[in-house]
């Protein structure tokens, strides 16, 4: 990564941060700033959030951040209500992605995440689990995805495997992965050594 982009995108996760934190709202940032963490650094133009909403009080965290940050799209509160993802823009440029969690899988994940104590650039930002970052990537499925899995897998030695065993099949089942994806994981986790 440039230092100029990583130096950016840290001031934006931090002001968003920050600014949850003033609300008292539960967050954790996942993406490309959870695979700096846990995998193989890449480079990331945004940072994604994924913001314990709950069903039917989205609109008050939308409104919140709409005030806040800027739209990246002329219709971003409608969009976020319909699509669950709330688009905007940091003031030097970086977008912000807010995932509105609600299933109890986000709840579990927003729950499990933890400070960054790293001495790296995202030292301090609060992170999903390398756990619940798999899940998320396995779930994605792209082929830059199964990569960041491969990055998780090699630099981390000690997983919980039964949280990833536990929490993917049921979200595969909601796109008929048919097992696929599972049996691609699991092999990795030979691959590298996880059992």
């Amino acid at each position: 990564m440039r230092m100029v982009a990583v130096s950016s995108l840290v001031q934006a996760a931090l002001d968003l941060q920050t600014f949850c934190l003033s609300k008292h709202w539960n967050f954790c940032f996942i993406g490309g700033i959870a695979n700096a963490r846990w995998g193989q650094p890449r480079y990331t133009e945004d940072a994604d959030v994924s913001l314990l909403t709950g069903f039917g009080e989205e609109e008050a965290f939308v409104d919140a951040l709409l005030n806040r940050f800027q739209p990246r799209r002329p219709d971003a509160g409608d969009f976020a209500i319909r699509s669950r993802v709330l688009l905007l823009r940091h003031e030097n440029g970086i977008g912000l992605d807010i995932g509105l969690a609600g299933f109890p899988y986000e709840e579990a994940t927003v729950n499990r995440a933890t400070l960054s104590a790293s001495k790296d650039d995202f030292a301090g930002l609060r992170i999903c689990s390398a756990e619940d970052f798999i899940v998320y990537k396995a779930f994605a499925g792209r082929d830059h995805d199964w990569s960041d899995i491969e990055g998780v897998l090699q630099r981390q030695t000690k997983l919980n495997l039964a949280i990833v065993r536990q929490e993917l099949p049921w979200l595969l089942d909601t796109k008929d992965d048919n097992g696929i994806s599972l049996a691609r994981l699991e092999a990795l986790f030979k691959r590298y050594n996880h059992v």
